[in-house]
């Protein structure tokens, strides 16, 4: 059943691309490192496709002159999207305007520290050799393209080019755009979720927010850091 559950939804993404743009829109706006990775798992396999990350990356260049049009493109080519650049600030009332009646996910951690202390960490293994990258690791790093974490770093949190990750800025970056997120859609419970990966009933409360049969018993766990 799972196998052609998924053939479908391939027969269709690769046949019927109009289709895909009118279906329900699905959108992942916690900031990275509160567990999108785990949920982009859980989406893919109750049966939506999933934007290609890669390809939503490169389009930072229309985020930074906040031109949308390439982005809501973009989101006609799938169902669920999460991370880069639908975790930054400002995508998600775009998109929301672009597809009404979307449905929005915002991920946390338990709390403000746990974040930035996941970031840093993900960030040292994947940029250096365990410290915390500095303005030359982010500027030479190849990633997208070489410099591309660099010029997210700075138009992301704007901190200061001796302190790429100073913690009061990050945090507060990070708490700001919880905040705001939740704010604009206080009146809408239907359309979003506010939810914590690592809760026991995490799993649940995406299935039963999707309205959809749970396939296992818990949130699956990946990029764990």
């Amino acid at each position: 059943m799972a196998f052609k559950k998924i053939y479908r939804t391939v027969q269709e993404e690769v046949f019927n691309p109009i289709a895909i743009w009118r279906k329900q829109k699905i959108f992942c706006i916690g900031r990275n490192k509160t567990g999108t990775t785990s949920l982009k798992k859980a989406m893919r396999d109750l049966g939506y496709i999933v934007g290609n990350q890669k390809k939503a990356e490169k389009l930072i260049e229309c985020y930074k002159t906040r031109n949308f049009k390439s982005i809501i493109e973009f989101c006609k080519t799938a169902e669920f999207f999460q991370d880069v650049p639908f975790s930054w600030p400002f995508t998600f009332i775009a998109v929301d305007m672009a597809f009404p009646g979307s449905k929005f996910i915002l991920t946390v951690r338990n709390d403000s520290e746990q974040w930035y202390n996941s970031l840093t960490k993900f960030h040292s293994k994947r940029f250096t050799h365990g410290e915390l990258p500095t303005k030359d690791d982010l500027k030479n790093e190849i990633y997208c393209y070489k410099g591309w974490a660099w010029e997210v770093n700075q138009m992301i949190y704007d901190a200061p080019e001796n302190n790429p990750y100073q913690k009061d800025i990050l945090i507060q970056h990070y708490e700001v755009h919880n905040a705001s997120v939740i704010s604009y859609f206080k009146y809408r419970p239907q359309d979003f979720l506010l939810l914590n990966v690592a809760e026991e009933n995490s799993y649940y409360k995406l299935c039963k927010f999707l309205d959809k049969k749970p396939l296992y018993t818990k949130m699956p766990w990946e990029n764990k850091t």
